[in-house]
Protein backbone atom coordinates (compact mmCIF):
# COMPACT_ATOMS: atom_id res chain seq x y z
CA UNK A 1 0.00 0.00 0.00
CA UNK A 2 1.15 3.42 -0.90
CA UNK A 3 1.93 6.27 2.14
CA UNK A 4 0.10 8.44 -0.03
CA UNK A 5 -2.83 6.23 -0.01
CA UNK A 6 -3.17 5.62 3.76
CA UNK A 7 -2.91 9.48 4.54
CA UNK A 8 -5.91 9.78 2.37
CA UNK A 9 -7.58 7.01 3.90
CA UNK A 10 -6.97 8.28 7.65
CA UNK A 11 -8.54 11.44 6.64
CA UNK A 12 -11.87 10.00 6.54
CA UNK A 13 -13.90 11.23 9.44
CA UNK A 14 -17.39 10.19 8.92
CA UNK A 15 -18.30 7.28 11.15
CA UNK A 16 -20.14 4.99 8.19
CA UNK A 17 -17.34 5.32 5.95
CA UNK A 18 -14.77 2.32 6.75
CA UNK A 19 -12.49 0.60 4.70
CA UNK A 20 -11.14 -3.36 5.36
CA UNK A 21 -8.07 -4.23 4.46
CA UNK A 22 -6.50 -8.14 4.41
CA UNK A 23 -3.10 -8.51 4.16
CA UNK A 24 -1.52 -11.96 3.44
CA UNK A 25 1.61 -12.39 5.27
CA UNK A 26 3.14 -14.45 2.34
CA UNK A 27 2.98 -11.51 0.38
CA UNK A 28 5.07 -9.25 2.52
CA UNK A 29 8.63 -8.84 1.67
CA UNK A 30 10.19 -9.47 5.71
CA UNK A 31 12.00 -12.73 6.35
CA UNK A 32 11.24 -14.65 9.46
CA UNK A 33 13.94 -13.05 11.54
CA UNK A 34 13.05 -9.55 11.15
CA UNK A 35 9.90 -10.38 12.43
CA UNK A 36 10.64 -12.49 15.75
CA UNK A 37 12.16 -12.08 18.79
CA UNK A 38 13.53 -9.52 20.43
CA UNK A 39 17.31 -9.64 22.52
CA UNK A 40 15.10 -9.51 25.71
CA UNK A 41 12.77 -12.49 24.75
CA UNK A 42 15.69 -14.64 23.54
CA UNK A 43 17.15 -14.29 27.07
CA UNK A 44 14.09 -14.96 28.78
CA UNK A 45 13.35 -17.84 27.00
CA UNK A 46 16.77 -19.46 27.81
CA UNK A 47 16.24 -18.21 31.57
CA UNK A 48 13.17 -20.35 31.84
CA UNK A 49 14.31 -23.39 29.69
CA UNK A 50 17.72 -23.35 30.65
CA UNK A 51 18.45 -21.76 34.03
CA UNK A 52 20.99 -19.87 33.26
CA UNK A 53 21.67 -15.83 31.68
CA UNK A 54 23.03 -15.03 28.36
CA UNK A 55 23.66 -11.72 27.48
CA UNK A 56 23.55 -9.61 24.48
CA UNK A 57 26.87 -10.06 23.05
CA UNK A 58 26.24 -14.10 23.41
CA UNK A 59 23.31 -13.55 21.61
CA UNK A 60 25.04 -11.34 19.09
CA UNK A 61 27.73 -13.71 18.66
CA UNK A 62 25.03 -16.54 17.77
CA UNK A 63 23.11 -14.54 15.42
CA UNK A 64 26.26 -13.22 13.35
CA UNK A 65 27.63 -17.03 13.45
CA UNK A 66 24.30 -17.96 11.78
CA UNK A 67 24.52 -14.76 9.44
CA UNK A 68 22.15 -12.50 10.01
CA UNK A 69 22.66 -8.99 9.64
CA UNK A 70 23.47 -7.09 12.98
CA UNK A 71 22.62 -3.43 13.31
CA UNK A 72 25.52 -1.09 13.63
CA UNK A 73 27.26 -1.20 16.94
CA UNK A 74 28.95 2.23 18.41
CA UNK A 75 30.81 -0.06 21.07
CA UNK A 76 33.56 -0.79 18.93
CA UNK A 77 37.09 -1.75 19.98
CA UNK A 78 39.25 0.73 19.78
CA UNK A 79 42.09 -1.54 17.57
CA UNK A 80 40.47 -3.91 15.06
CA UNK A 81 43.02 -6.80 16.84
CA UNK A 82 41.70 -6.36 19.84
CA UNK A 83 39.97 -10.32 21.73
CA UNK A 84 36.21 -10.29 21.78
CA UNK A 85 35.32 -12.80 24.43
CA UNK A 86 33.61 -15.69 22.68
CA UNK A 87 30.06 -17.61 23.77
CA UNK A 88 30.45 -20.72 25.89
CA UNK A 89 29.35 -23.91 24.18
CA UNK A 90 26.04 -24.54 25.94
CA UNK A 91 25.20 -21.21 25.52
CA UNK A 92 25.33 -21.45 21.63
CA UNK A 93 23.20 -24.41 21.78
CA UNK A 94 20.46 -22.49 24.20
CA UNK A 95 20.50 -19.65 21.78
CA UNK A 96 20.22 -21.72 19.07
CA UNK A 97 17.36 -23.53 20.35
CA UNK A 98 15.71 -20.27 21.63
CA UNK A 99 15.92 -18.70 17.93
CA UNK A 100 14.58 -22.09 16.58
CA UNK A 101 11.47 -21.77 18.76
CA UNK A 102 10.83 -18.06 17.45
CA UNK A 103 11.22 -19.62 14.06
CA UNK A 104 14.20 -17.29 13.23
CA UNK A 105 16.85 -20.36 11.84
Amino acid sequence: MHVETVCLLSKLNETHQHIEVTVDMDEMDVTAAESKATYDEIREWVQENYGFHVTNLNIALVKRKHGFDLRENFNKPKSPDSRQPGCPEKKVRAIEEALRHFQMV
